[in-house]
């Protein structure tokens, strides 16, 4: 993050975990900045530190208790006094539990009520006991915090920006916290969406990327409208390219897989996690959809868009999977083809009914498990980036990565590195691809 020299209180904010966070973390230092608050670069320079945590894993929660104890050494003997905040999923469960362990907090707040923000800081600041309480904040609100969000600044704005058009989960998966922490499904109304568009795009954004816990479960009904038919009206905006994540393969309906061959800036490309190949898995994890039923979906969207990039979820280890149940698993990979996939041991999580589950496995055999899954993801992602060799592709160019070498997406999300100057950043430049990898492609400019 860079500083901000026109402001005059220092603001630090790290995100952890999920895409729907650093929408978060972005929308809240854009709340912060009218009461003079900037962006730096580290906790020592900062007057208020926000941590804005995930939850999805138990590592990614201890990772926030190992932050706090390394912030407490960074202060310790500095003469400013900073205000230490966590906000997110981990803030959201476990509310006082964190206070308790970590004193150094200040204030605690949900994903659901980071708008109260200003507020909660006002009344720390304004306490006038010796000894300052910690504010928690995590009630679900009576509002809807998206009403109470600023617009969009300008400053620093990527060339490419999320966009909230969902959040919570109805779905309540037997490993997942999300119900939980995030509440239930929730829409925001289109014409908020399309203002907040129109805010990006008024700040130079040309690709927007939706975002919802189940994104494709969006609708409204007062407009008669589904996740199909807001991708078209948001599209008629003057954007170069659209994409969305998460989704689940139970919302993705016959309109909106015609949807990729239908609507152009619609970029092919599709985060769809699968989590197991295994039907007796996906039954215990209560995702109802058979692992035939999935492969159905991307069949179909292949046959109206063949060359559409398909990106995936897995967990190995879930609590009862045999070694055939894993096999299983590890078929789909090449069955599919995947462009590329995220890939978890299982971790269990309190208050999940899978964490109360018999047959829990064994660390050694999850991580052997692990560690064979992801040598087939990244055999299937080189294959997928393989075919792009000595072709061209049109890259949507984000930034410099260091002098005279700069880096941006295809439609196919792959990260595309090559040399040019400072004119190509925000625009779309034809590159032939002369280098792979599993990971990225890099290639030359076409002028």
């Amino acid at each position: 993050m860079n500083s901000n020299k026109n402001t005059h209180k220092g603001l630090y904010i790290k995100n952890f975990g999920c895409q729907m966070n650093v929408y978060d973390g972005d929308r809240m230092q854009e709340m912060m900045s009218p009461y003079d608050y900037g962006s730096v670069n580290s906790v020592e320079d900062a007057d208020l530190v926000i941590l804005n945590t995930c939850h999805i894993r138990e590592k990614a929660t201890e990772k926030i208790y190992s932050e706090l104890g390394r912030i407490k050494k960074s202060l310790a003997g500095k003469g400013r006094k900073t205000t230490i905040a966590v906000a997110g999923c981990v803030a959201q469960a476990e509310g006082k539990e964190l206070v308790k362990r970590a004193p150094i907090i200040d204030l605690v707040f949900g994903p659901l009520t980071y708008h109260h923000l200003p507020e909660i800081l006002k009344s720390f600041e304004n306490d006038k006991s010796k000894k300052k309480k910690a504010i928690i904040d995590i009630e679900p609100p009576d509002n809807d915090k998206f009403e109470k969000l600023p617009k969009r600044l300008k400053a620093n704005r990527n060339v490419s920006s999320f966009l909230s058009v969902q959040e919570g989960c109805d779905k309540f998966c037997t490993f997942c916290v999300v119900p939980y922490t995030r509440g239930v499904e929730t829409s925001r109304p289109y014409s908020e969406i399309k203002n907040e568009a129109l805010e990006l795009i008024d700040s130079g954004v040309k690709e927007i990327i939706l975002l919802g816990q189940n994104v494709n479960a969006w609708t409204n009904s007062y407009d008669k409208m589904d996740f199909a038919d807001l991708i078209y009206e948001l599209s008629l905006l003057d954007i170069k390219r659209i994409r969305f994540t998460t989704s689940h393969p139970n919302d993705m309906n016959e309109k909106l897989i015609t949807s990729y061959k239908d609507i152009k800036k619609l970029q092919p490309y599709l985060h769809l996690p699968i989590q197991s190949g295994s039907n007796e898995v996906l039954k215990n994890m209560n995702r109802n959809y058979s692992s035939s039923e999935y492969i159905d979906i991307i069949n179909e969207l292949k046959s109206v868009r063949p060359d559409i990039a398909i990106s995936g979820d897995f967990i190995v280890g879930f609590p009862g999977e045999t070694e055939e149940d894993f096999l299983k698993t590890q078929e789909i990979i090449s069955k599919i083809g995947y462009a590329h996939a995220y890939s978890f041991k299982y971790s269990p999580r309190p208050g999940t009914p899978a964490g109360q589950m018999e047959d829990q496995i064994e660390e050694k055999i999850k991580s052997e498990r692990l560690s064979r899954l992801q040598d087939e993801i990244k055999k299937s992602m080189y294959n997928f980036n393989k075919k792009f060799l000595n072709k061209n592709l049109p890259i949507l160019v984000e930034k410099e990565t260091s002098t005279n070498y700069f880096s941006g997406r295809s439609p196919y999300l792959q990260s595309v590195h090559f040399q040019s100057d400072n004119s190509c950043i925000g625009n779309i430049v034809e590159i032939k691809i002369t280098k792979v990898n599993e990971n990225s492609l890099s290639g030359e400019i076409l002028h």
